[in-house]
């Protein structure tokens, strides 16, 4: 042994601090920032992450069963007996960071406090929380879901509860967690700066603190409560004082609930997932929603068992605070992907309620529906979507069906589209257009199998048979295209790939400015790998 010091402090368990502090460095290590996985030590007895400041992280290979799926995605992660203080992980971070990425670093950090205390308040506030959901899959309201899908943390982001720059009060006030309700603000627009639809809600001017006047020459906007600061510093634009429209938080926090089956999608004043991940709205982001979900409609004509939410209701006033959305959900029993996994009232995760006990069958009937559609897609139409466990749904109603939203952040081989004999949507972001094909097999490892697929199967199976369920499916969902090139590629790129691509999150999202990433999309940011957890025996590499 050397004469570093353990690190961190020692206590009974890991508590919350240790749990966020274990997860910000499995994702640095992860990421491999600054060549952090260079610092990995092999000892006669132990495997240890030598941190700046003599601090010394036992870590364990991350192919124990009973580190699933935590450690899915990554070679080795903090071995479960360490306790870690977040400070120490944060002082060694800034001891080893570059200097270029100073601002990066503090703003990283600030993050984590954020993220441990929404932790904290979501611990303090469970028991209070958990009495306003249905005790049983029939007593429960689709918000339910959503309530339970925010108890369950990001399978991959460790800093996900945080959002920047709101406080304990509001993050009780409007964060899906708390299970809270409020009601709406509303902005007098300017008539000639509208694009789109009407809002289907329509209060009087008076109704919410406006001159009444204003209607000859204004549209009424909906304004989430958290930005109107933001909305009423847009010149010419004026924020009644009144509200109106009672909702409830989804998952995502910036999309409401208006009715059982309506959402409502609204700029929101802050970032999840990262400083730069800012949960506004560009205006041609609703534009090529629709435009992406009308060609996902046509593909889907021919593929029984997906389900496309409505989203082609929106307006949007050339301003990135001023636009909303309407997602209009089918009829049936909703439950998103994310909460599959969540505790639900009772002792039993919602898989375990919704299975019946046949948690094995439910997933395999799920994983045919995700891995069939996303394979198809690419395969044949050169389409990758960014459906992660936010954005999908299973759909009770006479059997279970896929349902899909939230598609502007699809990526298209437009000769491939082309081929298969669909026109390419006119996109605003041209970054949704790519000719490079390996582009496509990044979305769909990162997105689809990583987060959609193997986090669920492996947080709720035991390693052997998730990895079997996934990778034969997967391997089923490719022989149904035979040698067709592309299949080929997605093949190499997943069953038969020596290591996986990830993204890098923390890095593109927080850590670097993206004028040194070079990074188009800090949600399409690679640079990292992982062991292939589709392979009979993975083993972690040094």
């Amino acid at each position: 042994m050397s004469g570093r010091r353990p690190a961190g402090r020692h206590a009974e368990g890991r508590g919350r601090e240790g749990y966020l502090a274990a997860r910000v460095l499995n994702a640095l290590l992860r990421e491999d920032y600054r060549g952090l996985s260079g610092r990995v030590r092999r000892r006669k007895d132990r495997v240890v992450l030598e941190l700046p400041g003599g601090i010394d992280v036992r870590l364990a290979p991350a192919v124990s069963e009973e580190l699933m799926p935590a450690a899915l995605f990554q070679d080795f992660v903090v071995d479960p007996a360490e306790s870690l203080a977040l400070d120490d992980v944060l002082r060694a971070l800034a001891e080893f960071a570059d200097p270029a990425d100073a601002a990066g670093v503090t703003a990283f950090a600030a993050e984590c406090h954020a993220a441990l205390r929404a932790l904290d308040l979501h611990d303090a506030h469970r028991d209070a929380v958990l009495p306003r959901i249905g005790r049983t899959p029939d007593d429960r309201d689709p918000i339910d879901y959503e309530i339970l899908a925010a108890f369950a943390d990001h399978p991959v982001y460790p800093t996900a509860r945080a959002r920047h720059g709101l406080s304990d009060a509001q993050l009780l006030a409007y964060a899906p967690e708390f299970a809270p309700g409020f009601e709406l603000r509303w902005a007098a627009v300017p008539a000639e700066r509208v694009h789109g639809a009407s809002p289907p809600w329509r209060p009087g001017f008076v109704q919410v603190g406006l001159d009444g006047r204003l209607a000859d020459s204004h549209v009424l906007f909906p304004v989430h409560p958290l930005s109107v600061p933001e909305v009423a510093a847009i010149p010419g634009v004026t924020v009644g004082r009144e509200p109106y429209l009672a909702v409830r938080p989804t998952l995502s926090m910036r999309t409401v609930q208006v009715r059982r089956d309506t959402h409502l999608k609204l700029p929101l004043a802050t970032s999840t997932l990262g400083l730069r991940n800012r949960r506004s709205i560009k205006p041609g982001t609703l534009t090529d929603g629709a435009r992406a979900e009308t060609l996902l409609r046509e593909i889907a004509a021919g593929f029984g068992g997906i389900v496309l939410a409505d989203e082609q209701t929106y307006g949007h006033a050339g301003h990135e605070y001023l636009g909303w959305m309407v997602r209009r959900l089918p009829r049936g029993r909703i439950v998103p992907v994310a909460a599959l996994l969540a505790p639900a009232p009772g002792g039993r995760t919602v898989i375990e309620e919704l299975s019946g006990g046949d948690v094995a069958g439910l997933l395999q009937e799920y994983l045919t529906l995700l891995l069939r559609w996303n394979v198809t897609l690419l395969v044949r139409y050169g389409v990758a979507l960014e459906a992660h466990q936010q954005n999908l749904s299973l759909l009770f109603d006479g059997g279970m069906k896929l349902l899909v939203k939230d598609n502007d952040g699809l990526l298209v081989l437009p000769d491939r589209l082309r081929a298969a004999g669909h026109a390419v949507p006119e996109f605003a972001d041209r970054r949704l257009l790519t000719r490079d094909p390996h582009a496509l097999a990044d979305v769909f490892v990162t997105i689809t199998l990583h987060l959609a697929a193997a986090a669920v199967a492996f947080g709720a199976l035991p390693a052997g048979q998730a990895r079997r369920m996934v990778a034969g499916t997967l391997a089923a969902a490719l022989d149904e295209h035979g040698e067709d090139p592309m299949a080929r590629l997605l093949r190499a790129r997943t069953l038969d790939a020596a290591r996986l691509v990830g993204k890098s999150m923390i890095i593109a999202g927080t850590l670097v400015a993206k004028s040194r990433t070079g990074a188009a999309d800090v949600n399409k940011y690679y640079g990292t790998s992982g062991p292939n957890y589709l392979r009979r025996a993975f083993r972690p590499t040094q």
